[in-house]
């Protein structure tokens, strides 16, 4: 095998498909209901909120999906990503594991984001869309829709959960930079928000908040319609070129099949892309491997949660889907992984766990951060703090190797850098971060 510690595809090797899993699950997904009526949602229901472009990709049963032109020509500014083998982690964990991750921290916005937003502001923009809004937790989604809005002439409003906009404020920036307009969540621009400011004049916000303020301006303003940054089928499809361009750099480096595939959760895409191209093996009964969804313990929707039906939002303007659920009207603590404070899991993902495919961990903020600085100090990358519950359960993972002397393949999705997190680290190495309740 070839001693290399970065695996490169070239422009040419870069794939040109979307794989989706929809026809390859083991069983039909249960359909979106409307939240007024609870029957089931019609392609015209779902026309004020999204194109046509996109609601046709939500319910295709079509397994592979040509990527455009014009989104590979921006993809490429930033893909094929590396794949690294971590060798100076197996030598600080002295494990005879083989640890590779998958980096999409060098996208323009440090994270994985662009794979959905470049491709959902296209498909946008080529059914006459104006003017996108959006939701944004730690901020990587916000930045990576306005960066695309931006590609393709279009306005962007980002309502951002009010916690992470008070920590993260370069974040905020880094939207603005591409012209964004940003507002704290809650906000006084909607009755979605004015009625949670009533209530809660001191509300930190939530994603299920941000995503009804969202959805309101858009349904409410012409040329408007809603971007989603997880959770939704057609935003899985889109970040699964991750996984399509991990099969081929393993099998350039002569590597076998992974025996552990491991991302973080909050919705579910980064680890939906890195996870589906390789399910879909191991569903057809070719392959077999551990698969592992990693949750905050204070937002645990796999472990904690219950799978049923449930709205996306807070006022409730999204569909009912059928999903891992803590309840639409919870509201998580102020964790720095702010990009998985969200009350629900993908619908996709919540249908394989269910099914025995895939399982979840969860770990405590202080050691997530725990394991950050062992990555960060031997493999030279600061991670984003949702990041990092990837690395705790791959170190977990590589410890029990050590302990049982198995030379298994880890594989897991370092899906952004945390270099405008900062602020978490200087708390963590400065101050000590304040206890959570994992109970909640």
């Amino acid at each position: 095998m070839e001693e290399a510690n970065r695996i490169y595809l070239s422009d040419k090797e870069m794939p040109t498909i979307w794989y989706n899993i929809i026809p390859d699950l083991p069983r039909p997904l249960d359909p979106p209901l409307h939240p007024g009526t609870k029957e089931p949602v019609t392609l015209q229901d779902l026309e004020p909120i999204f194109p046509p472009s996109l609601i046709q990709q939500e319910v295709s049963n079509q397994r592979f999906i040509d990527i455009p032109g014009e989104v590979l020509d921006i993809y490429r500014l930033w893909r094929p990503s590396p794949l690294y083998r971590a060798r100076r982690l197996e030598k600080a964990l002295q494990t005879p594991a083989r640890i590779y991750y998958k980096y999409e921290g060098d996208s323009p916005v440090g994270s994985h984001k662009p794979n959905t937003a470049v491709a959902q502001a296209y498909y946008n923009k080529k059914d006459g869309t104006k003017r996108l809004t959006t939701e944004t937790g730690a901020g990587q989604w916000g930045s990576a829709l306005s960066m695309a809005c931006h590609y393709f002439n279009m306005e962007c409003t980002v309502y951002m959960v009010k916690v992470s906009y008070q920590q993260k404020p370069y974040r905020r920036v880094l939207m603005q930079t591409w012209g964004a307009n940003v507002f704290a969540s809650p906000s006084d621009n909607t009755k979605a928000g004015k009625n949670i400011l009533e209530k809660s004049p001191d509300s930190l916000g939530s994603l299920g908040i941000a995503i009804s303020e969202a959805i309101e301006d858009a349904v409410t303003t012409p040329h408007s319609k809603y971007s989603l940054g997880s959770v939704l089928n057609h935003v899985l499809l889109h970040q699964t070129i991750i996984g399509e361009e991990a099969k081929l750099q393993l099998e350039k480096v002569g590597e076998k099949y992974p025996d552990i595939i491991i991302g973080c959760v909050g919705g579910g895409s980064n680890f939906g892309g890195l996870l589906f191209p390789f399910m879909r093996d191991k569903i057809s009964g070719e392959k077999n491997f551990r698969a592992i969804a990693v949750e905050p313990k204070s937002c645990s929707s796999f472990l904690k949660g219950k799978y049923e039906y449930d709205l996306g939002d807070v006022a409730g303007m999204t569909p009912y889907l059928k999903m891992y659920t803590l309840g639409h009207d919870f509201i998580p603590p102020g964790i720095h992984a702010g990009g998985l404070r969200y009350h629900g899991m993908a619908p996709l993902l919540s249908l394989l766990y269910n099914s025995g495919l895939i399982e979840a961990q969860s770990y405590k903020q202080t050691d997530i951060f725990d394991a950050s600085m062992v990555f960060m100090q031997s493999e030279a990358i600061l991670p984003a703090p949702e990041s990092a519950h990837a690395i705790k359960s791959a170190i977990e993972e590589a410890k029990k190797c050590k302990e049982t002397g198995e030379e298994k393949v880890i594989l897991f999705n370092l899906s952004g850098n945390g270099y405008l997190d900062l602020g978490a680290y200087d708390v963590y190495i400065n101050e000590g971060l304040p206890e959570v309740n994992h109970d909640s």
